[in-house]
């Protein structure tokens, strides 16, 4: 979406927001590859494992894979179905997107209200993800990433609305 409509301070707060996002998806990623790359290593040739490696991997997975669809809904390349939207014209487009936009946007908010329910209740339970990392703190991605992604669908949809108002040119 577009920065250039927005207030200043707004804008630059999204470009540093899609900076840390980028920097933690490629952190993540590498030091996934990393430990599973070394876990095979030392399996193979040393006859060990790196304790807790299969959890913090699978910690991680989780973690890039939000990352990942937090990227994806900030460049609009999310999962959408436009079946009969891309033969409508450009303004009834646009309002008809703004319309699936907010459907999202709906989505997401109740997601996070659960993802917040599960991690206190995580919390209360003491539960343990590995070591010693709690469960609520590993699963702070869920209501994270599914805010940042309501955040967006959100400033998409107020953009599609001035679009499908005519007041904002279409791409």
């Amino acid at each position: 979406m577009p920065t250039r409509n927005l207030p200043p301070a707004l804008a630059r707060l999204i470009r540093v927001v899609t900076w840390t996002e980028n920097a933690l998806l490629i952190g993540m990623l590498a030091l996934m590859v990393g430990l599973a790359a070394s876990q095979i290593f030392f399996r193979n040739f040393f006859d060990i494992s790196i304790f807790g490696a299969d959890q913090m991997l699978r910690l991680l997975v989780l973690w890039v894979a939000f990352l990942g669809a937090i990227a994806a809904s900030r460049e609009g390349k999310h999962i959408h179905v436009d079946a009969i939207a891309r033969w409508l014209p450009v303004r009834v487009k646009s309002g008809v997107v703004a319309l699936t936009d907010l459907f999202t946007l709906v989505v997401c908010l109740l997601l996070t209200w659960q993802a917040l329910r599960f991690m206190h209740s995580a919390r209360e339970s003491g539960e343990m993800a590995f070591g010693a990392l709690p469960v609520w703190v590993s699963a702070f991605i869920l209501p994270l990433g599914f805010t940042l992604i309501a955040l967006r669908y959100g400033l998409r949809c107020m953009h599609h609305v001035q679009q499908a108002r005519g007041r904002e040119e279409i791409e």
